[in-house]
């Protein structure tokens, strides 16, 4: 039984060193992108609901950034803190701010996909660039880096949003460790020709695009999903690029507690069972991998079986993930990442597990 395990394992690390060496390494040994400035007419977008105190510190790093061609389209949708007062106040003090209200719709009640689709549909530029309300730019410079990947085909631009680190913060680890592993995946598969999620933190699209998919009419009823459920649907070889130059990073504020985050997270995963066939194939082959070479490997030694093979392949395969992660983490200027590594991807794995019983028994909660 036990010469079956060993070969198991084997098998699965085999699958292991495809996804880190032939997908992953696409993005991890990528060159250095060049910025060359486009100049394109651009609607920065940002949908927001009850986030008053997020909007009073970010909206103006939007406004100040440095390009010719601009404006913000804020979206209220139907806040009930002072969200929509302080709009408000920055449409007059700022001449290209376009101010939308949402009412609640009985139809479409808390679902962003609704606001943001009066948003789009307001927006008077050609290039749509999206950010969370909770969000800030890396740089004055965000929408130029984002929008000079823009080409006759190339209409989506997938970016990075990452999250603030927060010293001698175990949680903060697990939660910047999970969203470079997610950008990896993302982008890597984006640069083999297949993209199949984008963050709403960091996303842009030319018009036509959202409206040649019908916008999010096809998965409207699930509450989740305006970026990635849209990506999954619209994006193509042909017409999808990715962006990691770090001027064109966005951040938010990193959630605090661990309770906070396996929320958050429950509601991205949940997202993922609506993905095309192949996506979710992939993604669902990639975690069970993982779990079963932590598994195999727990088995394998506690009986000591080819315990040195064992313990070569396990040094192999930390090797290679390591390298992967470190040149990849550092495209991201995330590079404490691989530090902590091999700690926080266990206990990554683990959250993931519990998630995935989690949602089984119970929905997540979504828009605010």
């Amino acid at each position: 039984m036990l010469i079956y395990i060993f070969y198991f394992f084997i098998a699965i690390v085999v699958v292991q060193l495809f996804y880190y060496l032939g997908v992953f390494g696409k993005f991890a040994f990528a060159k250095p992108q060049h910025v060359k400035p486009k100049n394109l007419p651009v609607s920065v977008i940002v949908c927001a609901k009850n986030e008053e105190e997020n909007v009073k510190k970010y909206v103006p790093l939007l406004a100040q950034q440095d390009y010719p061609d601009f404006e913000i389209v804020l979206i209220d949708d139907a806040s009930s803190d002072e969200t929509l007062e302080v709009f408000e106040e920055f449409e007059k003090e700022f001449s290209n701010i376009r101010l939308v209200k949402v009412e609640n719709n009985e139809a479409f009640w808390g679902n962003k996909k609704y606001a943001l689709t009066l948003g789009i549909k307001a927006a008077k530029k050609d290039y749509l660039l999206f950010t969370d309300a909770d969000c800030f730019p890396n740089s004055k410079d965000w929408i130029t880096s984002m929008t000079s990947h823009f080409t006759m085909n190339k209409t989506i631009v997938l970016g990075y949003g990452g999250y603030e680190k927060v010293e001698r913060s175990f949680l903060n680890k697990i939660i910047r460790f999970e969203t470079v592993l997610t950008a990896i995946q993302y982008f890597s598969w984006t640069k083999m020709g297949l993209p199949y999620m984008g963050v709403g933190r960091n996303l842009a699209y030319k018009k036509e695009e959202f409206f040649n998919v019908n916008g999010f009419i096809d998965h409207i009823q699930i509450r989740s999903g305006d970026d990635d459920l849209f990506i999954n649907q619209a994006a193509n070889k042909t017409n999808t690029t990715i962006s990691y130059t770090p001027e064109s990073f966005t951040y938010s504020k990193p959630k605090t507690t661990y309770k906070e985050w396996f929320t958050q997270k429950r509601r991205h995963i949940s997202t993922a069972e609506h993905y095309k066939f192949f996506d979710k194939m992939q993604l669902g082959l990639f975690f069970v991998s993982q779990l079963f070479f932590f598994l195999l490997v727990i088995v394998l030694l506690a009986f000591q079986f080819q315990w040195i093979a064992v313990l070569a392949i396990l040094a192999t395969r930390y090797t290679v993930v390591w390298t992967v992660i470190g040149f990849s983490a550092g495209k991201l200027k995330e590079k404490d990442i691989k530090i902590w590594f091999p700690v926080v991807e266990i206990a990554l794995i683990l959250t993931q597990i519990n998630i995935f019983i989690t949602n089984i028994f119970s929905k997540p909660v979504y828009w605010k």
